[in-house]
């Protein structure tokens, strides 16, 4: 038999203003989940590591990536459908952005037909 866990707690005092909705609704779903399965504090850290994961791609001692990528694994999918189908950022760095603008202004024409110099 598996221990369980209080669960007269309330999930939502842990939500940080400094969230975006985005973050916490996953959060707060990974708690919910998982609610009186572990320690309070232990399932905060949890949810915490589990979405610093998801969102900002931290990384973790090896047997914690593993225990959060077990729990998360139905939590997330929802998500992660979503996120393959959201347009992804590419950065270019500032010297590469530049050294294009300069490539474009001798190869395009300028409004009289000649190129720009």
């Amino acid at each position: 038999m598996s221990k369980t866990f209080p669960t007269d707690w309330d999930i939502d005092q842990y939500k940080d203003d400094t969230d975006p909705d985005e973050h916490w609704e996953l959060r707060r779903e990974f708690m919910r989940v998982h609610k009186g399965k572990f320690s309070e504090d232990y399932l905060v850290a949890l949810a915490k590591a589990f979405t610093n994961i998801e969102f900002m791609g931290c990384s973790y001692p090896a047997p914690l990536m593993v225990r959060v990528a077990e729990l998360s694994k139905d939590v997330a999918q929802k998500y992660r459908d979503i996120k393959k189908t959201k347009l992804q950022r590419t950065f270019v760095s500032a010297s590469d952005a530049a050294e294009n603008k300069i490539k474009r202004r001798r190869t395009d024409p300028g409004p009289s037909g000649t190129r720009n110099r």
